[in-house]
């Protein structure tokens, strides 16, 4: 065997979304901010996110998580999230992923009840509050980035459906919020090919005519993803967001439930310390947190906390043979959808 790099991994799942830790194996990544090396991945150097996430060394379930050294004084690790589409700045699922490898390994010690790691993102400090138990972490609650609510009940024209309404807010990276029923389906596992073929193809037609950044980090723009949203019978707000190049995420969402509290903020439903429960298409749950009105920029804005449960499966190690013809990957339609 002779390889040319070598990744340790620690792969994760939060509700059922694959979030795969790299822990060992990775250099720095140039930049003075987190922002910075956000920048750097998606518009200088973008090869390890394309040796990692692409066939035949990934497939189009889950993330990799980056954990660089830390910009800020504050904080316990950097963070950013590799995905197929580009990199991204904050995701709640891969976040508490993040916490629960650097305990549950000992990479960051772990006191019970609660530990408390904060992590380092292109959306700000985020502090997490592990609570752990006979060397688990039980549940991770993310203090997330303030959320608001950019331009409300935008519309779009569409030759399938007509008239699009949807929202578009931050709550880590950008989404459109849009009620699944405009687009005839239900957010179920039977519609997970059709949910995930709408949702790209309203990305699609979003894009192109909403040009947005974050007021403080201008390295955050544009819509990342468009996510679908209905209320269940109990009153739990199910989640669906879609990612390129064609899938449905497996957890409830944890920067898009932090989204759609802002929505609930804006229309005046919530008061702090409501709490609403984000379910995922499979079932999975997160628990949101309404902590207070902020303002961020010319927003008003939401804090909010969301939590969430993650398990480690598995510790592995992917390398690159200097003879691989294949050294950044590839996507295929047949499997990724798109």
């Amino acid at each position: 065997m002779r390889w040319s790099r070598t990744l340790q991994v620690v792969d994760v799942h939060c509700a059922g979304e694959i979030g795969r830790v790299v822990t060992g194996g990775l250099l720095n990544i140039p930049g003075a901010t987190m922002a910075d090396k956000l920048r750097h991945i998606n518009e200088v150097d973008d090869s390890l996110r394309r040796f990692l996430c692409s066939e035949p060394r990934s497939g189009p379930a889950g993330s990799f998580i980056l954990l660089p050294p830390t910009t800020h004084p504050d904080a316990d690790v950097g963070f950013i999230v590799l995905q197929p589409d580009q990199a991204h700045g904050m995701s709640g699922s891969n976040a508490m992923c993040a916490v629960t490898a650097l305990l549950e390994t000992g990479m960051l010690e772990m006191h019970e009840p609660n530990t408390v790691v904060t992590l380092d993102t292109a959306a700000g400090l985020v502090r997490a509050v592990a609570e752990c138990a006979d060397g688990k972490v039980i549940r991770v609650l993310l203090n997330m980035p303030a959320s608001f609510v950019a331009i409300p009940d935008a519309t779009i024209e569409t030759d399938q459906w007509g008239k699009i309404t949807y929202d578009v807010c931050f709550g880590g990276v950008f989404y459109a919020l849009v009620d699944v029923n405009q687009v005839g389906l239900n957010i179920e596992p039977d519609h997970a090919r059709e949910l995930a073929a709408s949702g790209v193809a309203l990305w699609e037609l979003i894009t192109p005519q909403t040009k947005i950044a974050h007021p403080e980090v201008p390295a955050i723009h544009d819509v990342a993803y468009v996510m679908f949203r209905s209320t269940d019978p109990d009153g739990a707000i199910r989640t669906c967001t879609t990612l390129r190049p064609g899938r449905v995420d497996r957890s409830p969402c944890g920067t898009g439930s932090n989204s759609n509290m802002a929505v609930q903020q804006r229309l005046g439903l919530v008061q702090p310390g409501d709490t609403r429960v984000s379910r995922s298409i499979i079932g999975s749950e997160f628990t949101t947190t309404f902590l207070g009105a902020t303002q961020v920029g010319p927003f008003e804005a939401a804090q909010c906390q969301v939590a969430g449960t993650c398990w480690i499966y598995g510790i592995s190690q992917i390398g690159l043979d200097p003879s691989d013809p294949f050294q950044h990957g590839f996507i295929l339609s047949d499997t990724w959808g798109g």
